[in-house]
């Protein structure tokens, strides 16, 4: 599993990093020299310690080509779904989104009929949205058993390929993605802008299961939001699969 590429970094701010903590360092070593007494011999490696310098990858974040806000949905049924959903934190370095991940509870843990969503800054994770509505989504169903064996794993690879642009140059036909927890069983969802964009969807399906590790024998379907929302049964007829 890969995390996102850190090389997004600009090798300049790199170098004048480099160049500030070197200066810094110089001053307090000077600084350090001129106050220190000559009567009182220095430890063994004190000289040495002062002029370390200290790598500027420990203070330097890696940014993300997007910012991304997480939310949280909690059904609540004396509640409108709009009052349900919550914006839980917005990140857009790689350090901001491993701080976020490692700090809220895994999807396994969830109560039946909560999601969480990650999507790009300025989408929100509902099908009214100006960049949703035209769109569709990539939907893999788990059984009841997979919310122990794969969820979590399949979700965290979802968000990596999300702030690891992973889908190439239809990175940015992508919205977002939804995990839903239900006792029937759980769904994940990657879902794209234009569901008449064939080359985008067909390509992020493809790029999207081999991320997952799924078997070739194993299909998921695409399916257009506004087929899912005026659907008179329980499923949707996808339009594509992989």
């Amino acid at each position: 599993m890969c995390k996102p590429s850190a090389d997004v970094t600009s090798l300049s701010s790199i170098q004048s990093a480099q160049s500030f903590l070197t200066e810094i360092c110089k001053m307090a070593t000077a600084e350090a020299e001129n106050s220190s007494s000559p009567a009182q011999p220095e430890e063994d490696g004190a000289e040495e310690s002062r002029q370390e310098i200290v790598s500027p990858e420990a203070y330097i974040k890696h940014p993300l080509q997007n910012s991304w806000s997480l939310w949280f949905f909690k059904n609540d049924k004396s509640k409108t779904w709009q009052a349900n959903l919550r914006l839980i934190s917005k990140f857009d370095t790689v350090e901001d989104f491993w701080a976020l991940y490692n700090h809220i509870q895994l999807s396994s843990n969830l109560m039946s009929g909560c999601d969480y969503s990650l999507f790009k800054d300025g989408i929100e994770p509902m099908w009214e949205d100006e960049r949703n509505k035209r769109g569709g989504r990539w939907l893999m169903t788990l059984t009841k058993q997979q919310r122990r064996s794969d969820l979590d794993r399949f979700w965290l690879e979802t968000l990596l390929c999300l702030v690891g642009e992973a889908f190439d140059d239809f990175s940015e036909d992508v919205c977002g993605a939804v995990v839903n927890i239900r006792t029937k069983g759980d769904k994940i969802a990657v879902w794209t802008s234009d569901y008449e964009n064939r080359d985008a969807v067909t390509h992020i399906g493809r790029v999207y299961k081999e991320r997952l590790g799924l078997p070739i024998k194993m299909t998921i379907g695409y399916q257009s939001h506004a087929d899912t929302a005026t659907k008179s049964g329980s499923t949707t007829k996808n339009k594509f699969v992989v």
